[in-house]
């Protein structure tokens, strides 16, 4: 059969790929090894994780803060059984929608392992071993990533007791003792689902902050409000053992800076530490697609490989590991095989994390502008002094904006906050257009709401002074 675009894996970046390219009037097919589309997001990553972690917020709520607003409901009792097939039930709806999506934009779908035999070729193995051979003028690589593991350790996956964040994910009951090993944002957003229904969670982070690469200001904040939430870390630890005990299994780590190894006992053992793209057994080097040295797929400046006709997108590919900077890629090399002329803005892509409170963040941190020579004025508002936050019981964390000293162009935007994944959005549309921060305090924000902690914040930054402090 003959197509104008395969894509290779339907994940966020791979299945929005497809579409637009259909929509742009290319002949599409989409490789999927899974009996399901969507990829790890929709069926092992963000969506399944994002319903354990709202389920999870419900039932803590209405055993601590619910009475305070006048709803009395008595001690809630965990259906951790019902928990599951709400996360289980959310995944099928998303999927079923992708397969839906396929249909409704004439995209047709191949499942099994696609390899690529050569420029303008991709054979298609199904589960049974039988193979499909697809002809091509273009190749999407839309293969994302997978677990990592611990880097010089040796780490025995059963997803039972030593779990991925796809085992954390599927637990049948909550553990006593709950080890997380990695401070990122896999880490805290699993460890605080299990820490919300009653596990004692420990996180060991090689690093002294959680959260690398975010705002300094923030983690640090951020790690005060997870210790109080009755989290607790062990910073500066290198892992050097996550082995099986008679009963649970035990994590060995040593000061990394130098110092006596330490061990901790856990009934389940959450190893985070990140994800490595994914390129085993696609053909890349039969093809004569090179790597770079971080093992992801090289690209030039339009997500085009070495070998005409092949492009990669997403996690297997340089820039954040983010489902939505996957999907704008997929769009992009769309309107590139279409004759048109794709973009991505990588300096105005969000990141989320999903506790509560959420952290958001788009743009430059302090640090990063400090170690660029950049000048910058930063404004803070906290969600103390905010009304709507007071009446939902919402008043934990802050709004930082950066912005040029020069211009007042904004930079960068950081919350902690209920809803931060919501509000960074306007802060996202504002550097989308070289907004600056006056432009922000000068536009009329509806009281009372949340987002005024997001004026409050420009005009600290345009103006010096907040209004309501």
């Amino acid at each position: 059969m003959s197509y104008d675009v395969v894509v290779i894996g339907s994940g966020p970046g791979g299945y929005v790929c497809a579409i637009k390219a259909a929509q742009l009037g290319l002949k599409v097919a989409i490789v999927e090894k899974r009996a399901t589309l969507g990829g790890t997001c929709l069926n092992i990553g963000c969506i399944p994780s994002k319903a354990m972690l709202h389920a999870s917020e419900v039932f803590h709520e209405a055993g601590h803060s619910m009475a305070a607003l006048g709803v009395d409901v008595g001690a809630p009792k965990l259906n951790l059984k019902n928990m599951l097939a709400h996360k289980d039930a959310t995944v099928k709806a998303n999927v079923d929608g992708v397969g839906f999506l396929m249909k409704k934009n004439k995209v047709d779908v191949f499942t099994g392992t696609g390899k690529i035999a050569g420029a303008g070729k991709v054979v298609v193995t199904s589960d049974d071993g039988k193979d499909q051979s697809l002809e091509t003028k273009n190749i999407v690589i839309a293969t994302g990533s997978d677990v990592a593991g611990i880097p010089g350790v040796e780490v025995a996956f059963d997803e039972k007791t030593i779990v991925s964040s796809t085992g954390a994910l599927d637990l049948t009951k909550v553990p006593a003792n709950l080890v997380v090993v990695g401070g990122g944002v896999i880490g805290l957003e699993l460890g605080s689902v299990w820490q919300r229904l009653g596990a004692n969670v420990t996180v060991v982070e090689y690093l002294d902050t959680i959260l690398a690469g975010m705002d300094k200001s923030v983690s640090k904040q951020f790690q005060k409000m997870l210790e109080k939430q009755g989290m607790n870390f062990k910073m500066g630890a290198k892992v050097t053992g996550v082995t099986k005990a008679k009963s649970g299994a035990e994590v060995t780590f040593e000061p990394a800076k130098g110092g006596d190894a330490e061990t901790l006992k856990a009934d389940i053992v959450l190893v985070a530490t990140g994800r490595k793209p994914y390129t085993e057994n696609l053909g890349l080097e039969e093809a004569g697609v090179k790597l770079d040295d971080r093992g992801r797929v090289a690209i030039d400046g339009h997500w085009k490989t070495n070998v005409d006709g092949i492009y990669a997108i997403g996690d297997v590919v340089v820039g954040p590991m983010l489902a939505h900077k996957a999907e704008d890629e997929g769009m992009a090399v769309a309107e590139i095989m279409a004759g048109q002329k794709g973009h991505v803005n990588f300096d105005v892509i969000p990141s989320v994390v999903y506790t509560q409170p959420e952290v958001a963040s788009v743009g430059k941190t302090e640090e990063e502008l400090k170690a660029a020579g950049v000048e910058f004025t930063s404004g803070k508002f906290p969600f103390t002094a905010n009304g709507r936050a007071r009446a939902m019981l919402a008043t934990e964390g802050f709004v930082k904006i950066i912005a040029d000293k020069k211009t007042d162009r904004v930079l960068g935007v950081h919350i902690i906050g209920k809803g931060a994944g919501e509000l960074i959005h306007e802060a996202a549309v504002l550097m989308e257009f070289g907004g600056s921060s006056e432009d922000l305090a000068r536009t009329c924000h509806a009281h009372p709401t949340m987002s005024e902690a997001v004026r409050e914040a420009a005009l600290a930054t345009a103006f010096g002074k907040p209004i309501h402090m």
